[in-house]
């Protein structure tokens, strides 16, 4: 793989044409356009002559597809090598080896392209793209921008004492630098040092990591603990390997990286196997900073863009080790000025400014879409639709960005304004399940529930069988109080999904939880929850879908028996609370069943109306 990517690099390189230079030089290499989805990095390479969309993931030591992708794709696997497997936060998933004939990426093809297979959710994305392509030279992340750039120096020149912040350096700005790791083939990672509450942690750096990630016992390290004063619940955390893990928000003193320093900061912890780091720097990092990793001098260089550093969002993408958590009320403080400040008189050369310019504007419509993708990763909605405006105005009969334009007048709260792009979107491209789905939600919350139901039949129609969207369709369709149409969108993902998939437990018991609504295909739903639950035998939530089938069944001791345990780890679900009262009342317990009702009504006033509209009544 290797030999085969230097080949794709030295390619790359020739076309730049990086001519002798009288003094240390950089070339960029023609940029790797980045899309951001939330704080995820998503870039197009094509395998076998098709496109196909990867994450970014400084993270992943190995390219990797999915399953899935590898078939559409046409990899030829590889049976020689048995017992491969791929690690990760949530733990280890069993791997396979597949050939690519043709992999492109900068208009550059090289041929027989190996790349790990495995179970893992990608998102919308068919693979990633690892450190065998991003340790194939020095490397930019220019993320706010909408770039990743490799980059080459002159050969000829000694490079070692200068510094690469060559945007900042040119204009005067100050940048920050640290020390990075030998990387080897074995451990090819970006890792460094950095300093929480003055203890030093080690960091490494994963854009593939939506978010920023301390680790539990780097956060006691630091004085910081789940049962401090004041920190929060933060979601879950998972990755590679399924497992999930429970996350809180807690606000440290100090975050130093290089001359950067955050105070008061806030940051996700979890108890997670972080491989080898105490603290992943993801995506949301790299998005409110730019960054040079100088793997030829063992150093990385960066600047702050502005906006909050660490993203805290629950409403954001997250994929692999990432995880929701409550948004602060308070903007987080900006990093204090760094130390580096702009070249003065004896200080090391700057290099040569490739093009004669440091950095370009947009000039086309995927320009400023990239960009504002970017901007609205993170949270600065008015610059992302000034340059959404730009681009609806340069393509105006692309509905993509018109889509583009919706999503981020939602996340901005201007949900009228964003209904009116979907509705233009969907004039230009009538079969967009994306944004079908989009409408058909903002619909559902404006009571139109006929407007809705249109969008999720159309969507239902233009999607593929094996769609996640499938998956939104089904929730939507649940919230409309059609559970049997809920259950009919899990049915065919789960049909055209292998049963190791991470997330089939989830699905298998919401399509329990459907037919239990609806009060049909019991057996079915019996044996749904009860292959959810194999796989999570002490998952809240399975344990109440199965208590409503026992309910629905009219076996009260096992629906009650069901509804104990889900409350033993979870005193607050509702329909538990509720569906043990109808068991309760139906056995003649007659107190203790108003008791459970009266509680459910008190967590959720319109719990018994809800329950009503599937015949669930006293």
């Amino acid at each position: 793989m290797r030999s085969a990517l230097a080949a794709l690099f030295a390619a790359v390189a020739a076309l730049a044409g990086a001519g002798a230079q009288a003094k240390c030089a950089i070339e960029l290499l023609p940029d790797i356009p980045v899309t951001m989805e939330g704080t995820v990095p998503l870039v197009h390479a094509q395998i076998n002559g098709r496109d196909a969309l990867f994450i970014a993931d400084s993270g992943s030591f190995f390219n990797l597809v999915t399953p899935e992708a590898a078939s559409e794709l046409q990899l030829k696997m590889d049976a020689s090598i048995p017992g491969l497997a791929v690690m990760g936060a949530g733990g280890a998933e069993r791997a396979q080896l597949g050939w690519a004939k043709t992999f492109t990426i900068m208009n550059v093809t090289v041929h027989d392209v190996p790349f790990f297979v495995s179970f893992r959710r990608l998102h919308h994305a068919a693979g990633v793209l690892g450190q065998n392509v991003f340790r194939l030279a020095d490397v930019e992340y220019d993320l706010a921008n909408g770039v990743v750039r490799l980059v080459q120096t002159n050969k000829d020149k000694d490079c070692r004492s200068t510094p690469f912040a060559y945007w900042a350096a040119a204009a005067g700005k100050p940048y920050s630098v640290i020390d990075i790791d030998f990387a080897t083939a074995q451990a090819p990672h970006t890792k460094g040092v950095a300093y929480l509450n003055g203890n030093k942690i080690h960091v490494m750096f994963d854009t593939g990591a939506a978010t920023s990630m301390v680790s539990l016992s780097a956060a006691k390290r630091a004085g910081v603990t789940p049962q401090t004063e004041g920190v929060q619940p933060g979601g879950i955390a998972g990755g590679v390997g399924g497992r999930v893990n429970k996350t809180w928000i807690g606000r440290f003193a100090s975050f130093r990286l290089g001359d950067e320093e955050i105070q008061h900061a806030r940051l996700r912890f979890a108890d997670i196997d972080l491989l080898g780091a105490d603290m992943l720097i993801g995506a949301d990092f790299f998005l409110s900073h730019r960054i040079f990793v100088a793997s030829s001098q063992h150093k990385l260089y960066f600047t702050y863009n502005g906006g909050a550093v660490f993203d805290l969002d629950t409403n954001g993408a997250l994929p692999d080790d990432a995880a929701a958590a409550p948004e602060d009320a308070a903007a987080p403080p900006p990093p204090s000025a760094v130390a580096a400040e702009a070249p003065a008189a004896g200080a090391p050369a700057q290099p040569s400014p490739p093009g004669g310019k440091w950095l370009d504007e947009p000039t086309d419509a995927e320009g400023f879409a990239r960009r504002a993708a970017a901007s609205a990763g993170r949270h600065e909605y008015a610059s992302a639709l000034g340059d959404l405006d730009r681009a609806c105005a340069l393509a105006p009969t692309d509905s993509s960005y018109l889509y583009q334009r919706a999503m981020v007048h939602w996340q901005n709260r201007q949900q009228e304004l964003a209904l009116t792009d979907l509705d233009q979107a969907l004039k230009l491209k009538s079969d967009d399940v994306d944004a079908l789905v989009a409408r058909a939600t903002l619909r559902a919350g404006h009571h139109d529930a006929a407007g809705a139901t249109t969008d999720l039949e159309a969507a239902d129609r233009s999607a593929a069988r094996d769609a996640d969207e499938r998956l939104h369709i089904a929730v939507l369709y649940e919230s409309l109080g059609n559970a049997t149409a809920a259950r009919e969108q899990d049915s065919k993902w789960i049909d055209a999904h292998p049963r190791e998939d991470s997330r089939m437990a989830a699905v298998l018991n919401a399509r329990c939880w459907e037919g239990a609504l609806a009060g049909q295909a019991l057996e079915q739903a019996l044996a749904d929850c009860d292959a959810a639950l194999r796989r999570q035998p002490n998952a809240a939530a399975f344990l109440d879908s199965r208590g409503l089938v026992y309910l629905r069944l009219a076996d009260y001791d096992k629906a009650i028996k069901d509804y104990d345990a889900a409350l033993k780890i979870d005193p607050q679900i509702v329909w538990s609370l509720y569906g043990r009262g109808l068991a309760r009342l139906r056995k003649g317990q007659t107190a203790a069943g108003e008791a459970d009702l009266a509680a459910a009504a008190a967590l959720q006033p319109k719990i018994a109306e809800r329950a009503a509209k599937f015949g669930l009544t006293p």
